[in-house]
């Protein structure tokens, strides 16, 4: 640990999952509502635009009553103290790790406070329903949709993540399915460098016999402990 400079952090649902924000595969939630075909794929915005845009207004909406939790926190102090590079990619598209403290984090899925454009392919902070077809802040064409990747879209800034990878001393996961590509085949990208690699999840993903060494349990107690060790030997 003393020899590392560069880190790179991929925190998953299960991270949030932890403040209570619905996931894939949570009983009862948002997404056990609707066919991710008919909720989360352009072919799906195309086919019933006002199902989509319902839907992700009622996520957008369910952010004000969840908190950022121990990790969301202990990862905003690693980024403050510690001295070397440190990159935050997330697959997440809450502001949870915003909220809780962290200035830069990378949402390779987009995010759910920011809005899309189709007309001017512009972005805008948003916080507010779509359902209604605002217009655009910027080309006032009334055209927005939630700034997500959906299944078959490309990544947000995959060149930027891939080029921190190719350099990182340790990358580590946080609360990943590690089924979900390109993200899953992170490991495998810094396993050709040499660099260490670490897993942190509630339970064996199936990503985990990737990883050099793999802790299991709930990501507000194992992070905090991780953030601890690597302060202490910075």
């Amino acid at each position: 640990m003393a020899e590392i400079k560069r880190i790179v952090i991929l925190t998953g649902a299960g991270i949030s999952a932890e403040s209570g924000i619905d996931t894939f595969r949570s009983a009862g939630g948002l997404w056990e509502q609707h066919r991710v075909e008919d909720v989360a794929t352009p072919e799906g915005f195309a086919r019933n635009p006002d199902l989509v845009l319902g839907f992700y207004d009622a996520r957008r909406e369910a952010l004000a009553s969840v908190e950022p939790n121990d990790a969301h926190r202990a990862l905003a102090r690693l980024e403050r103290e510690f001295a070397g590079d440190l990159l935050l990619v997330t697959q997440n598209v809450d502001d949870l790790h915003e909220r809780g403290g962290s200035r830069r984090v990378l949402h390779m899925h987009g995010e759910l406070k920011s809005a899309l454009c189709a007309a001017c392919e512009m972005r805008s902070a948003w916080d507010a329903p779509m359902s209604d077809r605002p217009q655009c802040p910027i080309c006032q064409a009334p055209s927005l949709r939630p700034d997500v990747v959906w299944f078959g879209e490309m990544p947000y800034q995959m060149e930027r993540i891939y080029a921190a990878l190719s350099q990182a001393d340790l990358f580590v996961s946080i609360g990943t399915s590690g089924a979900v590509y390109p993200a899953a085949g992170f490991v495998q990208e810094v396993q050709r460098t040499g660099a260490d690699t670490l897993e942190l999840n509630l339970d064996a993903s199936d990503g985990t016999p990737f990883f050099r060494e793999a802790r299991h349990g709930p990501a507000g107690s194992l992070v905090p402990q991780w953030v601890d060790e690597v302060l202490a030997r910075a």
